[in-house]
């Protein structure tokens, strides 16, 4: 049998907030809830084209004791494909090196509007894999030795919704990051609770749904 991940189409459709899923007989759930431990599509640094870090990243020998949700703050755009995901994936790592004077993007992944997800600073997706160690990144201060931080493109600080697909691929990455890590679903954050600021906007708001979805995920 083939080791290939699924794609993202299977993760959406098979995902905890999946339409498809919720229609499916009782039988038919307990199949899809199989790929709960399986790693969504993340598009790593090489197949974005990332720029290289300005000096190595810093690869902490623990494990994350929490994740930290963000907004990028970028345009809500009605583009979705792959090729905006990357284009945003280099739009924050522009504005972290060059605005910010980061060594490379500030977020371990980033998760588009249409649902597809890229990996922030490089070495974040292998370590993630391993399961027993992270990268140190720059995304939440007091935080970034602790936690795991996942950005969703858009502004959601004045009322805007995060696409459905944004949300299921959201819901499935966090999954993953639980069962790696270890991480309890009530341990997942925003921003604002640990400083102050805006973001995640309305993602803040969902905080509760999105711990349930991820339990109701992990089985």
């Amino acid at each position: 049998m083939s080791s290939r991940k699924p794609g993202r189409r299977h993760i959406l459709l098979a995902g905890s907030g999946g339409l498809l899923a919720a229609a499916l007989p009782a039988t038919a759930r307990a199949a899809t809830r199989a790929v709960r431990g399986v790693e969504p599509d993340i598009d790593t640094t090489a197949q974005w084209n990332a720029r290289p870090p300005r000096s190595p990243v810093s690869v902490l020998n623990k494990r994350p004791a929490r994740i930290v949700v963000h907004h990028t703050v970028s345009a809500n755009t009605a583009v979705f494909s792959r090729a905006q995901a990357h284009a945003h994936a280099h739009w924050v790592q522009d504005l972290h090196m060059d605005d910010n004077g980061w060594l490379d993007s500030g977020y371990h992944f980033v998760v588009s509007r249409g649902g597809w997800i890229t990996e922030g600073r490089h070495r974040s997706l292998s370590t993630l894999r391993d399961g027993s160690g992270f990268v140190l990144a720059s995304h939440t201060s007091g935080q970034n030795e602790q936690s795991i931080g996942i950005a969703n493109e858009g502004a959601y600080h004045d009322g805007a919704q995060p696409p459905a697909a944004q949300w299921d691929v959201l819901v499935t990455l966090c999954a993953y990051v639980c069962g790696q890590y270890g991480i309890a679903p009530s341990r997942i954050y925003g921003h604002k609770d640990y400083g102050t600021t805006l973001c995640p906007g309305v993602i803040h708001d969902k905080l509760p749904q999105l711990r349930s979805e991820v339990a109701a995920s992990m089985g």
